[in-house]
């Protein structure tokens, strides 16, 4: 009897790994991609804490933030320090994006334009910061092999923009780990072909019951010793935000 029973596991066990195996396979890059996205910043919303610090080759900077988005169409980022920056928010509300100044009362429209330029200095883009573009409609998506990185089993991922996408990269490629679709390493490339930073995602850790990494460095190719070093402090995925939570109004009485 515990023979029969011992197979009966074996064949389950197996069944299962299959069943996991057969359901990679079927899943597109483009499948890959979007989970990763889910993974990273919830299937329908997330609220995080954030410290970024700029680093360049005579002096450092560094900036506290509170993030609130849901879905593709809303975003809202509330700088929290320092002082002299505390109380700046950021909004993108569909197709259209707002820079909040408390200290000079000034609401600045942000055009398409300045969506390639660094947000508060840094080495991150307005885009990504605001994720006006979507690196899941907004590319074709091919699965160009498997790599490791820090150990974990990678897909490789190619993703060249549609022709009607307003998007800054030429290209971009994507390391996406097997286990638990995190985003692991990222290159960006311009339209000629050229690199242009690269992002590497370590210090894996459970946040809000899913696997997320917490440590994010972005480095710029073009200069030596300049980076920029992203910490999540905290994140919660799937909360219940009102679509007039990201409004103008309450860009400017917004509070962590």
């Amino acid at each position: 009897m515990k023979r029969f029973e011992t197979i009966l596991l074996i064949l389950a066990c197996m069944f299962m790994l299959l069943s996991s195996a057969g359901y990679a396979q079927d899943m597109s890059a483009k499948d890959i991609v979007r989970e990763a996205e889910d993974q990273w910043q919830g299937e329908k919303s997330s609220i995080s804490t954030m410290t970024m610090k700029i680093i360049r080759p005579t002096w450092e900077r560094t900036i506290e933030m509170k993030n609130w988005i849901k879905g593709r169409h809303f975003a809202l980022t509330l700088i929290t320090g320092p002082a002299s920056e505390k109380g700046q928010t950021f909004l993108k509300r569909h197709n259209d994006m707002w820079h909040w100044m408390p200290s000079i009362g000034r609401l600045i429209k942000l055009p398409p334009s300045m969506m390639s330029q660094g947000w508060m200095g840094s080495d991150y883009t307005n885009d990504d910061i605001l994720k006006e573009s979507s690196i899941v409609t907004d590319y074709q998506h091919s699965l160009i092999g498997e790599e490791p990185v820090n150990g974990r089993v990678c897909y490789k991922i190619r993703m060249i923009p549609n022709e009607d996408a307003a998007v800054v990269w030429g290209k971009v490629i994507k390391w996406i780990s097997k286990q638990h679709y995190n985003q692991l390493k990222s290159e960006y490339y311009d339209e000629d072909g050229e690199r242009v930073r690269t992002e590497l995602l370590s210090h894996l850790k459970s946040m809000d019951n899913r696997i997320v990494p917490t440590h994010i460095e972005v480095t710029p190719e073009d200069e030596k010793n300049k980076k920029t070093v992203l910490e999540l402090n905290q994140i919660k995925f799937n909360r219940d935000i009102p679509d007039g939570f990201f409004s103008q109004q309450n860009m400017k009485r917004v509070r962590p």
